[in-house]
Parts: structure tokens; C-alpha cells; sequence
């Protein structure tokens, strides 16, 4: 059975803002002559690592919602210098947009039941790069 993550994207303001992370890290690594590989680390090691493996995706909580997925490919516990136990979460670069769906503040991140995920937004044909605030208010409103 496919198992998904959620976790708070600290430091984000938008769906546009993670993007922009993303870019620039690609950017520095092909500055600096490394192959470009998204991971993001976090302290405790998901125990049901072959579920999440099976499709699973890490879904982020920007601004109180759950806006955005990004598929898993990888993870992989190690030991930092310091002698703590993390462990790296190896993303898929591309972000896929999600309905929105509201999330209390928590810490770390949590397994999230493929039932209980946001459906992928739809893209509204005549307006693709609609922001993120007008999609969320304008379905809030149901029009889309």
C-alpha cells in the first residue's frame, strides 16, 4: 500500500517561492559541477520506507495549506559529523500542485493515508499560471 509524508516547507511563502528554492539549488550545482539531486533532511528515519517507495509523495504545508506535492524516489538514513542519526529525503525536482487542504502547525513530518491526501489541482485551461491565493480563494468560492 502506497504511504505519503506531509511536512511544514519552513521559510516558504508560496507554491512560486519553493520553485525559486529549487531553481537556484539547481542553479549552484551546476555551478559548482555536481549533478543536481533534491533531498531535503530531516532527524527521524520514515520506518515504512518500502510504502512510501511504492509512489509515495512528500506533500507540503505552505501557509497553514497543503498546496504542493513532491514525489519520493529515495531515502536514506546517515550519520551527520556530529554523530546524529538523519536521514535524506530524495525528491523528484518537478512540483505538483495539489487542491488545497488545511494543516495545524506541527513538528517533523507525518505519514498522510493515500484516502486522506489532496487530489492534484487541476490546471484552469485559460489561466495556467494563476497564483496560488486567487486558485485557493476562487475555489473556496467553488468556481473552480
Amino acid at each position: 500500500m502506497v504511504l505519503h509524508l506531509v511536512k511544514l516547507c519552513v521559510g516558504i511563502e508560496s507554491v512560486e517561492d519553493l520553485q525559486a528554492w529549487i531553481d537556484f539549488t539547481r542553479d549552484e550545482a551546476r555551478v559548482a559541477g555536481r549533478e543536481f539531486e533534491r533531498t531535503h533532511v530531516t532527524r527521524m528515519v520514515p520506518t515504512k520506507r518500502d510504502e512510501i517507495l511504492d509512489g509515495g509523495s512528500l506533500y507540503w504545508v505552505i501557509k497553514g495549506q497543503i498546496q504542493v506535492r513532491s514525489r519520493l524516489i529515495d531515502i536514506r538514513p546517515f550519520t551527520d559529523g556530529a554523530g546524529i542519526k538523519r536521514c535524506e529525503l530524495v525528491m523528484d525536482p518537478r512540483l505538483i500542485r495539489t487542491e488545497t487542504q488545511p494543516r495545524r502547525p506541527f513538528q517533523g513530518w507525518r505519514y498522510l493515508k493515500p484516502e486522506d491526501a489532496p487530489r492534484d489541482a487541476h490546471v484552469v485551461a485559460d489561466a495556467p499560471d494563476m497564483p496560488a491565493d486567487m486558485r485557493r480563494e476562487l475555489a473556496e468560492l467553488g468556481l473552480l
